[in-house]
């Protein structure tokens, strides 16, 4: 029987949960890196077994973790013999990311613009998403803060970055969202792995088709009230992108105020919010088998990040969007003040499809019929960051 295996990154560690295919009785293992800021977790689709975790303290800088054995164990990828598996001190990560100083162009990468207009040197914080080649276990992607994208093709012993995307011309115009400045989402296309689709919080969706050396905006269609030209090219503060493995040119995106769609590699956009009660949010996530059901957690507005009325709702689209459904069975129904933030849903790909989510107060959610009914898979966890599913055979 398959088995389900759930990485959940929280603000104090990273936690594994498994279960049978029947995903009714759940084993969690953890919490691993205790204390630390565990931004994202990813298995390999080539090698279920190797794992990825981004680990972060404003102490002791970023870390990059590697498991080879589907989590039980872990290690730093990139630690000489004899050195130590903690940093010795604050900012020494073994394996830390180093900015280039210059793109393919030559030109300087000095700066972006911050919320006055003023220019500010990029800077390296932390590592937001990390996403593995779908085909090499050995390569993995990682999205950074301030907005870079690196890659590592010998399991995160080594990193460059893919210069070309901070490179390609408007750089120095992109500034930070609420949350800070980073690459959030990396899609791989399955069928072309020379295009990535990434988004940056707030400077907008990128896709590159020739494996990162060249990379174009692709926000047409897209309009922010908030910025000085709600039409601009870049500028857009996009929560998370997501498209079905069936259908690589089809994108979904949860933005700062709309739900997106694009059926041309991101060429165009056009609004699908429909009935939702408010199309403010962070995730967005298809159907492992229906390529037009989508998912959405809706909140109240982008200064009050909760459930509208108190009630924590997922909304199910089975038409590619505009029109929307509540689910709501086996959720709060009231007093429920949690937020869903943008990497902490993701779906597993048995017959009967299961969704999962994470929040704020540290319960992850799980569904194993599609999002009719939900039950909590485990409660009391430290604020959950990220929510990632591997599904075992």
């Amino acid at each position: 029987m398959s088995k389900v295996r759930v990485l959940v990154g929280t603000m104090k560690g990273a936690f594994v949960l498994t279960a049978d295919g029947k995903r009714k009785d759940w084993k969690v293992s953890g919490p691993f890196f205790a204390g630390w800021e565990i931004y994202h977790m990813k298995g390999s689709a080539a090698d279920p077994n190797r794992i990825y975790a981004s680990q972060t303290s404003g102490w002791f800088g970023q870390i990059i973790q590697r498991s080879d054995d589907g989590g039980l164990t872990w290690h730093q990828p990139g630690l000489k013999p004899g050195e130590p598996e903690m940093p010795a001190f604050p900012g020494k990560a073994p394996n830390r990311f180093l900015y280039d100083t210059s793109a393919a162009t030559g030109k300087p990468l000095t700066t972006h613009q911050w919320y006055d207009g003023t220019q500010h040197p990029w800077e390296f914080k932390r590592v937001w998403h990390i996403e593995p080649s779908l085909t090499d276990p050995g390569t993995v992607y990682a999205g950074v803060e301030d907005a870079a994208l690196f890659c590592s093709t010998d399991g995160g012993e080594s990193w460059h970055e893919l210069a070309g995307l901070r490179g390609h011309g408007t750089g120095s115009q992109w500034m930070p969202g609420a949350g800070g400045m980073g690459v959030h989402t990396i899609i791989h296309d399955p069928t072309n792995t020379k295009r990535i689709y990434i988004a940056i919080s707030a400077a907008g969706a990128f896709r590159t088709d020739d494996g990162g050396i060249n990379w174009k905006p692709i926000n047409k269609g897209l309009r922010s009230p908030y910025i000085p030209d709600p039409n601009a090219e870049i500028g857009h503060c996009i929560h998370h992108m997501a498209i079905h493995r069936s259908r690589p040119g089809v994108l979904f995106m949860q933005k700062h105020w709309d739900v997106m769609r694009s059926d041309d590699a991101g060429d165009n956009w056009r609004e699908v919010s429909g009935n939702l009660p408010t199309d403010f949010g962070f995730v967005i996530d298809v159907h492992a088998h229906e390529p037009e059901t989508l998912y959405v957690v809706p909140i109240k507005s982008d200064s009050e990040h909760f459930p509208v009325d108190g009630q924590l709702r997922v909304y199910r689209s089975r038409s590619g969007g505009n029109e929307w459904e509540p689910l709501s069975k086996g959720l709060p129904e009231r007093d429920c003040y949690v937020n869903v933030l943008r990497d902490a849903m993701a779906v597993d790909t048995l017959d009967q499809c299961g969704i999962y989510f994470g929040t704020t107060g540290g319960q992850v959610y799980a569904s194993a019929d599609s999002g009719d009914t939900w039950a909590p898979i485990v409660r009391d966890l430290p604020r959950v960051l990220s929510v990632e599913v591997q599904t075992l055979n």
